[in-house]
């Protein structure tokens, strides 16, 4: 499959991580998704129906990341997928990638990342 739909930088406050301190301030995170699908009878009508829309797409990674709270941003990103996968029958793949601008190390960095590829199995 070599069709993708990107939605960039999905901007979400919330209250992941290991630390006390992350659960009673919380932070911004930013959440990346690159849907592969099979986008052809959508193109070739001009059928908005007949694709993956990038609001659904939005709509899941922004309720998960908000309603509920993950230690570790490995689970953020593996229950975002696995939801877009169960509730998106037309996702082949997904490759969803979490990223925590202010994460807490002994260092100046810009943010640590995460990023999973799942697939549909069957």
């Amino acid at each position: 499959m070599t069709d993708r739909i990107f939605v960039k930088n999905i901007a979400v406050f919330a209250y992941h991580g290991l630390h006390p301190e992350e659960e009673k301030l919380g932070q911004r995170f930013f959440i990346w998704l690159e849907a592969r699908v099979d986008s052809r009878a959508a193109g070739l009508a001009d059928d908005f129906e007949k694709t993956v829309s990038y609001v659904d797409l939005t709509e899941i990674a922004v309720e998960i990341a908000t309603k509920r709270r993950f230690r570790i941003i490995e689970a953020l990103a593996e229950t975002i997928a696995a939801a877009i996968l169960e509730r998106l029958p037309d996702v082949q793949s997904i490759v969803v990638r979490v990223d925590k601008p202010s994460a807490p190390v002994p260092a100046v960095i810009d943010g640590v990342s995460v990023e999973i590829e799942r697939a549909r199995h069957g």
